[in-house]
């Protein structure tokens, strides 16, 4: 990482037009998730986890491919099949609203698959039926650990650094939620417990990093006498200060999310796509969301401590008595 081993980039001094990146990135996100919700399709693409539906686990006897295994149920309602463990073992999903549903689709799947490779050439190792009560539980869990996730993050804060600390991280922390979220609606990406992890991985992975970037910044306003002048000169050396770190730990962790994401197949293709957008505007809301909003909220904290000095001096202040005028002559 030498390359930024003198970094001296002016991200401070950019950071209207960053802003106005990150503003554009969740407004076509929120507008993909309203015009979803006008559609009625949901503002999410919900997966069975969520929906409810059937999960089939299966085990052949013989050497069996993904794309055997979906040949033969491509009449059916089964919306996703995946390898579990050993080569011809594989997991079946399809969604079903309602119970009897579930238990009819499960057994147009086990006729099909026994149309298709023969009586006694596989077994069926569980049958699991999933409400869409679940799903909702998950769903409001998943909503509640995100939340907990934010008040945790603002008390650890407040506590090792400033409250103004823990405001900026949580800014940051959200951004990155809006413009992943955004994007799963944009692109209709099917979202069930895979997700709700990937999501949670993405907020601890943000928070991580601007942390990070946050010591830095508080170390070296330590260090700088009367800085109040001068705080963004500090906050944008601290940025550069901290690059190397913040470049080499998002590419090695890209490192492995990117072959994930071409070669781990269906099952981990849209965990690991969601990972590598997260990560990537993790990186980039630590440097220019994360920092410069810091910047701004003490500044807005400096001038409003500023106003009440002045407004308790000018209420202390003692009213002088007016002067006497003498008489006038007539």
């Amino acid at each position: 990482m030498r390359i930024f081993a003198r970094a001296d980039y002016q991200f401070i001094s950019r950071r209207r037009i960053t802003y106005a990146i990150s503003a554009v990135l969740i407004v076509i996100g929120l507008a993909a998730i309203a015009f979803n919700t006008l559609r009625g399709s949901g503002w999410l693409n919900y997966g069975i986890d969520f929906t409810g539906g059937v999960l089939i686990q299966a085990r052949f006897h013989q050497p069996t491919t993904v794309e055997q295994v979906r040949q033969a149920l491509r009449t059916t309602s089964a919306t996703e099949i995946a390898r579990f463990r050993e080569s011809s073992e594989f997991i079946i999903r399809t969604p079903a609203e309602e119970t009897e549903a579930s238990e009819t689709n499960a057994e147009a799947i086990t006729a099909a698959l026994r149309t298709a490779f023969g009586e006694g050439a596989f077994e069926v190792v569980r049958t699991e039926l999933v409400g869409p009560r679940v799903g909702t539980e998950l769903e409001r869990k998943a909503a509640l650990a995100i939340g907990l996730s934010f008040l945790l993050t603002l008390i650890y804060l407040a506590f090792r650094f400033e409250t103004r600390f823990g405001v900026a991280a949580i800014l940051a922390t959200a951004h990155d939620i809006l413009i992943t979220v955004g994007f799963l609606a944009a692109f209709r990406i099917e979202v069930g417990v895979a997700t709700v992890a990937s999501i949670l991985t993405v907020v601890g992975y943000s928070l991580n990093d601007t942390i990070v970037v946050f010591d830095r910044i508080r170390e070296n306003l330590r260090k700088t006498r009367q800085a109040h002048g001068r705080e963004a000169e500090v906050v944008n050396r601290s940025i550069n200060e901290t690059l190397p770190r913040t470049i080499l730990t998002s590419g090695t962790t890209l490192a492995v999310l990117i072959p994930l994401l071409f070669l781990g197949g269906a099952v981990l293709r849209d965990f690991a796509l969601i990972l590598t957008i997260g990560i990537v505007f993790g990186t980039y809301s630590s440097i220019f969301v994360a920092s410069p909003a810091l910047l701004e909220i003490r500044r807005w904290s400096r001038r409003r401590r500023a106003e009440a000095v002045t407004v308790k001096a000018a209420v202390r202040e003692p009213t002088r008595p007016m002067a006497k005028h003498g008489r006038t002559a007539a």
